[in-house]
């Protein structure tokens, strides 16, 4: 009798394959098929195993909950069919990224599920990037948000005004109106502001601005790219010398 399948949520780590956790590889080279989001990189994909499925689940902008459906509905038509099954998210599975409503979803239908931390890229991207999030006497308190929201309220950004460093996930489309609203809560519009594109791989680029310079619509970044707002900016120029100053 074939053994029942078991489901690895997997975090894919912010890009690069060498920040992947050994846990990780090991899972993927087990994996009779990953289903991966649309962050994930070709070189994370690239170790999945010989002859492996690999299912493209992103979902499309207005689509999310369509989506949503449809990636369980295929984790478990797999899972009936195959002993190992990967759910690969890029980051850590838990940020943002519906995997604990996936793991309750799967275990309230009797599944099995291993879940698998990623490297968040919130923490690992402006890192690398020469911008840590906390530095003595700079900045001893730090948040990650989301910048993109579906038909539910946004972050409550008078709250959030007030901590040193603001770390934004998915908040490229929206960067106009986030800067706005910090400034209005009282951020003050010099105070710098990075976007690291493509985090960790090949095609990385860092663009430095102020929140005035954002709200006004005048700093041109493409996505995926994390969005870094605070005193903590000014540290990069100690640390690395790769940023693009954009034009005021």
């Amino acid at each position: 009798m074939r053994k029942r399948a078991k489901i690895y949520l997997v975090g894919a780590g912010p890009g690069a394959k060498e920040l992947l956790t050994l846990r990780a590889c090991e899972v993927l080279g087990l994996a009779e098929v990953v289903l991966y989001d649309r962050l994930v990189s070709a070189e994370v994909l690239s170790l999945a195993r010989p002859g492996a499925v690999l299912v493209n689940v992103g979902k499309k902008h207005g689509e999310q909950e369509k989506g949503q459906q449809k990636i369980l509905r295929l984790l478990e038509w797999y899972a009936r069919r195959r002993r190992h099954v990967v759910r690969l998210k890029g980051g850590d599975p838990l940020v943002f990224g519906r995997g604990a409503e996936e793991w309750e979803w799967l275990r309230q239908r009797g599944w099995e599920v291993e879940l698998v931390p990623g490297v968040s890229s919130a923490v690992a991207v402006p890192g690398l990037a020469g911008i840590p999030p906390t530095f003595r006497q700079v900045a001893r308190s730090f948040a990650v948000v989301t910048g993109h929201t579906c038909g539910e309220a946004g972050p409550d950004w008078d709250k959030l005004a007030g901590v040193d460093t603001l770390i934004i996930l998915m908040g490229v489309a929206n960067r106009e109106r986030i800067a706005h609203e910090l400034i209005a809560a009282g951020r003050n519009p010099r105070q710098p502001v990075a976007f690291i594109e493509n985090g960790t791989l090949a095609g990385e680029r860092v663009v430095v601005a102020d929140l005035g310079e954002v709200a006004a619509g005048r700093v041109e970044v493409a996505s995926p790219a994390v969005m870094v707002v605070g005193e903590v900016v000014r540290l990069q120029d100690r640390l690395v010398a790769q940023a693009e100053t954009a034009i005021a």
